[in-house]
Parts: structure tokens; sequence; C-alpha cells
């Protein structure tokens, strides 16, 4: 064989080799099958010696290509371990599945892109997960030393006490952080709520015992809980419970008549009436004023409507009375306009506030399926009686003007004496009509008899033929009718 003939068959061969070895790297880099066909097209084109290349300068070319080929792959390999290395770390934090990737082969531009926003993707969820964790975790902490409690379980613990790069920011485990924190934020709640109550009952308990400033400022600055000093209170009470059961009566009291409570209802909590004062009584006696306060506090608006009638009503009967009040027109500075304007404008609103109340009351009674009551009766018949009485009273008040005045005009015929009459006043130095004849008669007449008085000029009694009864009878009847 000639060399040339030798020659072109090593250079066959060696192509041969080299285009296995780019396929090779075609399968191992994933290069898909119409890409490889397209590739191998251009090897043959090189081959057909298109360019004007020689067989050398092709080997070079190719061989140059394979060098850029095995550093291309070295690069995406390298990348993908990297990518690899973060993608297990952010998981053993997030507790997430890996990204589905061969970490054999050699991913493709377009995996390694889809991986790189995976990874962006996860530190973001990673950084957005650690900033609510370490939030909660400070709320967390804070809940804990307000309720002077301590982490109990392994979870609260590894929450609360281990370092927060190492707690897992699972779903699960922020969830359930999330539920550690709402109980925690209850429990504070439900605790503010007692401590106020606590308060309020030192407060109560102050007052019932008549501790003084100094010693509620001793006991304030020695006693650091809330709990402490109202267990001392009840101590001190338990001294002194004859005297705190009085003070509790007090104010049962002021409830019952905030209340409307009728004396029959008064007198069904029968250890308001005990002699024996006990620990038990007093006990009594501090339900029955809570549940006193309590029925206050949900009726009061009824209760506020009841006691401005209750007002009002005495208001107006106390102008009613001055109304018919004779001494009413000595007044001074215009009183009587002022005091018979405002007994119209009470006569007017009572309906008015009355037929308001009625609408409340009957809802107030649907919504509870019973009466109201006031002193023992439902209100609006409480309000219907006060009405009659009133009125009732008011007829009274006529009859018995109307028999002062007979007994008055009777005694007058008797004995002689003249009725008289309210008149209008008139201003000093006015004379009245009439008035002076009857003076200057008088006077001609006194003229001629001095030192005398009116009354010896005229007729005394003695001097009169006494009235047969019948006349009498007829001038009383005849008065009482006019």
């Amino acid at each position: 064989m000639r060399k040339s003939e030798i020659h072109a068959a090593e250079s066959v061969a060696c192509l041969d080799k080299a285009l296995g070895e780019l396929k090779d790297i075609w399968e191992e880099i994933g290069i898909p099958e119409d890409q490889r066909l397209q590739r191998t097209d251009a090897v043959h084109m090189h081959i057909k010696e298109e360019d004007g290349l020689t067989m050398l300068q092709l080997e070079k070319d190719l061989r140059t290509q394979v060098k850029m080929m095995l550093k291309e792959k070295s690069a995406r390999q390298s990348e993908l371990k990297s990518l690899i290395q973060q993608d297990q770390d952010l998981c053993d934090i997030l507790c997430d599945d890996l990204f589905p990737i061969h970490h054999e082969r050699v991913p493709s531009q377009q995996q390694l892109q889809n991986y790189r926003q995976h990874i962006k993707t996860c530190n973001q969820e990673r950084e957005r997960r650690h900033a609510e964790f370490v939030g909660m975790k400070r709320q967390i902490t804070v809940l804990m030393e307000d309720l002077e409690q301590h982490p109990d379980t392994s979870f609260e613990k590894d929450a609360v006490c281990e370092d927060e790069d190492a707690f897992c920011l699972s779903v699960e485990n922020l969830s359930a952080l999330k539920v550690l924190l709402h109980q925690l934020e209850s429990r504070k709640a439900e605790s503010g709520a007692l401590c106020v109550s606590i308060r309020g009952r030192i407060e109560e308990l102050w007052e019932m015992l008549q501790v003084p400033e100094e010693e509620r400022e001793s006991l304030m600055q020695n006693t650091r809980t809330s709990t402490k000093k109202l267990q001392r209170l009840e101590e001190l009470k338990k001294k002194n419970i004859e005297r705190v059961i009085h003070t509790i009566r007090s104010e049962i009291v002021k409830f019952w008549e905030k209340c409307y409570y009728s004396p029959e209802h008064r007198q069904a909590f029968t250890p308001y009436h005990s002699d024996d004062l006990d620990e038990e009584v007093l006990r009594e006696h501090e339900l029955e004023l809570e549940r006193l306060k309590q029925d206050y506090a949900e009726h009061i608006e009824l209760y506020d409507a009841v006691s401005i009638w209750s007002s009002n009503w005495t208001l107006y009967q106390e102008l009613e009375k001055k109304a018919t009040d004779p001494s009413r027109f000595n007044n001074r500075g215009g009183n009587l306009l002022k005091e018979e304007k405002q007994r119209v404008d009470m006569q007017k609103s009572l309906p008015k506030l009355e037929k308001s109340m009625k609408a409340q009351i009957d809802q107030w009674e649907a919504a509870h399926c019973k009466e109201f009551r006031v002193n023992g009766q439902p209100f609006l018949q409480y309000v219907e009686d006060q009405w009659n009485q009133h009125r009732m009273e008011k007829e009274r008040e006529k009859q018995e003007r109307q028999m002062k005045k007979m007994k008055q005009t009777e005694e007058d015929l008797l004995f002689g004496t003249t009725i008289r009459t309210p008149t209008k006043r008139r201003l000093a130095g006015t004379p009245t009509p009439g008035k002076t004849r009857k003076l200057i008669s008088t006077s001609s007449m006194c003229s001629s008899t001095p030192n005398t008085t009116l009354r010896s000029i005229c007729s005394s009694p003695s001097m009169r033929p006494p009235l047969s009864s019948s006349k009498v009878n007829y001038a009383l009847s005849t008065t009482y009718f006019t």
C-alpha cells in the first residue's frame, strides 16, 4: 500500500475516533437527538473541505471544539455540585424536598437556570420564615416573662432557648409556634382581666375595712403581686368580719334602692336579718351584692329611665301642690310664671316619657320572658297607680278646701264676720275704686263720735236677732253652690 493511502486511512480512523468522542460528549451533556444530527452534519461539511480546510486543519479545529466542550462539561458539573450543596442546606433549614435533577449527568443550560431560580426562591423563603420566627420568638419570650412562665416542652425550649439559626423553619414548626403565641396571648388577656378584678376587689376590701392610706401604701410596697395583696386583705377581712358584713349590708340596701326592689323581695334575703355574723353569712352577703351589681349593670338603661321618670314625677307633684297654694301670689321675681310653665311642660313630657319606656320594657320583657317590676309590681301598673293616687289626692284636697270654705261661710253667717277674698295687689298710693267714698262716709260718721272704732258704729252680733236654722241652711247652700 502506498504511503498516501496509509496516511488517508489514518486520517479517516482519526476522524472516526474524534467523531465518536464528540458523540459521547453530546450524549453525556444531554444534547437532544436533533441537535446531534445538526452537529454531525457540520462535521461532515468540515470533512468535505467545503471551506478549503486541509485534513490537518480540520483535525485541529475538532480537537479545539472537544477541548472547549470538556471545559464546559467541567464548569456545568462544578456548578451543579455547588447548587446541590446549597439546595441541601436550604432543605435542612426549611425541611423541604431537594430539587429534582440527576446528580451524575451533565445538566443542560436550561436545567441549570431552573436550578438557580429554585435556589433563589428558597433563599427568599428562608429569609421570610426566619424573620417571622424571630418576631414570634421575641413576643413569646416577653409573654413568658410577663406570665412568669418557663419553657416546659422540648419544642418550647428549642424555640426560645436555642440559637435562632438552629431552629428548623418548617411550615409545621411555624404553625406550632403561632399556636403557642396565641395561647400565651390568651393567657395574658385572662391574667390581665384577673388582675383588674383583683385590683377592684382590693379597692373594695380597702373601703370595707376602712384601711388608712399609709397602710395601703405600705401594702403596695411590701407585696410584689396583686394575688398576695388580696390574700393579706382577705385575712384581714376575716378578723373584722362583723364590720365588713355591716358595710356590705349598706351597699346591698343601696342597690335594692337602685333596682327598685319591693319590701317582700328584700325580706326574701334572710341572711340580711341574721344576727349570727360568721364567714358563711359574709359569703352569702358577698354573693348577693355581686348578683345585685350584675343585675343593675345588665338593666342599667331601664333603671336609669325609671329613675328619670321618678324624679320628673316627684317634681311634677311638687309643682302641682304649689299651683294650689294660696301663698304663691306673694312671690317675687316672676317665679309663679316660671313654675306654671314648668308644670305645664312636665304635664306634657311625662306621658311621652312613659310611652318611650313602654316600648323599652316591651322589648325587654320579650327578650327575658318575664315582667319588669318596680317595687314589686309591673312598672306600667306602678305608673298607672301613681297617676290614680295623684288624682285621688287632688280630689281629696279639693273636697277639703270646699269643706273649709263652707265652715268659714257658716262662721261668717253666725258671727257676722266678713268673707275676705284675695284681691289684686296695687301700687302704693293708688286708691281702690269705690273705697274712697266708703272712707269719706265713715270718717264723717266718726267725726261726731271721736275715739270710736268702725265696729262700734256697726251693730254688734249681740244686738241682732238670732237667725233661724232654716235661714242658716239656706245661706250655706247658696254660698256653697255659688
